[in-house]
């Protein structure tokens, strides 16, 4: 499994897109094969400013009381295969299998942009 993945930045958002690819499926693509068989889901997560460049931390009386933060809207967007067959029901296990992926996706995301809890 090789995971393709492609990101930019630019003064109005930052974005990583990503997704898991069969290799041998990959390799035969890139050889001229039909792509039509090859499963992509991509994935991935967008951080863009929230539109206000800086806004009060505290609001305070007083005038040296200057402190400021802009804000950010972070958006996550996850493809999970759980089951080959469109028409299968979903088990309790599938359930608890993503819900626990989404959960460590967004601990792993948090803690790597140093985010406070709150």
């Amino acid at each position: 499994m090789w995971i393709v993945q492609d990101n930019s930045t630019n003064p109005y958002e930052s974005m990583v897109v990503y997704a898991p690819v069969d290799i041998a499926g990959i390799q035969s693509v890139m050889t001229g094969c039909d792509s039509s068989n090859l499963t992509i889901l991509p994935s991935g997560f967008s951080i863009i400013p929230d539109g206000f460049e800086s806004r009060p931390l505290l609001i305070s009386s007083r005038q040296d009381e200057k402190n400021t933060e802009g804000g950010s809207l972070f958006t996550i967007a996850l493809q999970i295969l759980t089951n080959v067959s469109p028409t299968a029901k979903l088990s309790v296990e599938s359930v608890d299998t993503v819900n626990n992926l989404v959960s460590c996706t967004l601990r792993n995301i948090r803690t790597s942009l140093q985010c406070e809890d709150g």
